[in-house]
């Protein structure tokens, strides 16, 4: 059941359970629970409005400026799905936090979600990064081999995978990464005694950003689609 939930663009799958959970989706008139199977020809609804699964794939790319927030809560007043203002509904594919700025996926499809986004995939993430510091060897090398970070809303010490980096110039690089902790660049490079002054996503694994205006978002073509889905 969170599955066709997911699918069909209504939520997460833990948001499904939480719906599920509070009594509030119904098949066929009845009250569904945790574990339930959608069948072909049932009815499946929410809160009183039926839900079908959307057959069309939606998956767009937005460069997200400064100040956005990659949340479908509407009572922000930043949040991403009102600031795209797209006729159907569609969400974030992850996030970037609202500093950051660049390429955000978003899609009406709940598994591309999940496929993009799980970390033993390995997908990679490339970021253009600014800092406060000079660019070392040793500080690229460092970056490169993992940094231990702490992640305060998990209460908990991790130590990123190895990535690959490249310098750009005195104050820049560039950075790919396979995993996705809250915001992971900056904190690594805290952790290194170095401050981000600028981060910018450029690419997520074939999708490039390209000379895609700020502000400005595009439908992935089917081409990128294609390749897109032969890589998950």
């Amino acid at each position: 059941m969170n599955k066709f939930l997911s699918d069909a663009g209504v939520c997460s799958r833990r948001g499904a359970d939480r719906l599920i959970e509070a009594g509030k989706v119904l098949i066929d008139g009845k009250v569904a629970v945790l574990g339930d199977k959608v069948e072909d020809g049932q009815r499946v609804s929410v809160n009183g409005k039926e839900i079908n699964r959307s057959e069309e794939l939606i998956l767009l790319v937005l460069n997200k400026p400064e100040g956005i927030e990659c949340t479908t809560d509407a009572s922000n007043p930043d949040n991403i799905v009102d600031y795209i203002h797209y006729p159907k509904r569609v969400y974030p594919i992850g996030r970037l936090d609202k500093n950051s700025t660049g390429l955000i996926l978003l899609t009406n499809t709940g598994e591309l979600v999940n496929k993009i986004l799980k970390s033993s995939n390995y997908h990679e993430k490339e970021y253009i990064v600014c800092v406060d510091h000079k660019v070392t060897d040793e500080f690229l090398k460092q970056m490169g081999d993992g940094v231990e970070i702490y992640i305060d809303n998990e209460d908990r010490t991790v130590m990123t995978r190895k990535c690959k980096l490249r310098r750009i110039d005195d104050k820049s690089f560039s950075i790919i990464l396979t995993q996705g902790f809250n915001r992971q660049i900056r904190r690594m490079c805290k952790a290194l005694g170095y401050q981000v002054t600028a981060l910018k996503r450029v690419r997520v694994m074939n999708i490039l950003l390209g000379d895609l205006p700020e502000g400005k978002w595009r439908e992935v073509t089917e081409e990128e689609i294609k390749e897109l889905l032969a890589e998950l």
